[in-house]
């Protein structure tokens, strides 16, 4: 593994992390730093072999997972952009989004995440990998948790309603 990458990526990170989140009191940055981290991982991993037998079985599902997870991603991010209303960075929106992807699951963002490591994941399924899909699997869980409860006390009874209303990651299902 490339460990100047590893330690410029991970300082990236942090300083995302503490930017965009933890300096404006938004804790739920704490964990998306451990899903961060563990999914730059397992891509300098992985790198070697990204296109390495590319009609296998893991391979296919990886890719799947990938252009899910960008799609999710890019969706997700765009409806923050233009129904949210944010006030200065993206994460910071005026009004609560219930459109598009919102619709369906509270958390597209944190669902790219999931895809996306996963995705990565599948590209190499060694033990190592299994445990950084696992890692990056619970640190969005936590995310999620701790930003909801953030989005409470700034949207109130509507975010609980939209609770109701909506899944976590997996429209109809969790």
């Amino acid at each position: 593994m490339n460990y100047i990458a590893l330690v410029t990526g991970t300082i990236v990170i942090i300083l995302f992390s503490w930017f965009y989140s933890i300096k404006h009191g938004r804790y739920h940055g704490i964990p998306r730093f451990f899903s961060f981290e563990s999914i730059f991982i397992l891509v300098l991993m992985n790198l070697k072999i990204w296109f390495h037998n590319p009609f296998s079985f893991f391979q296919i599902i990886s890719w799947i997972l990938l252009v899910l997870s960008a799609y999710m991603g890019i969706a997700g991010y765009l409806l923050l952009r233009k129904v949210g209303k944010p006030d200065k960075n993206f994460e910071n929106t005026s009004i609560l989004v219930k459109s598009g992807l919102y619709r369906y699951i509270r958390h597209p963002l944190y669902g790219s995440l999931l895809l996306l490591g996963t995705g990565v994941m599948f590209k190499d399924t060694g033990i190592i990998q299994l445990i950084l899909g696992a890692v990056n699997l619970i640190a969005v869980f936590f995310t999620a948790r701790i930003e909801e409860k953030e989005m409470i006390s700034k949207f109130g009874e509507p975010y609980v309603d939209y609770m109701k209303e909506t899944k976590m990651f997996i429209p109809y299902i969790v």
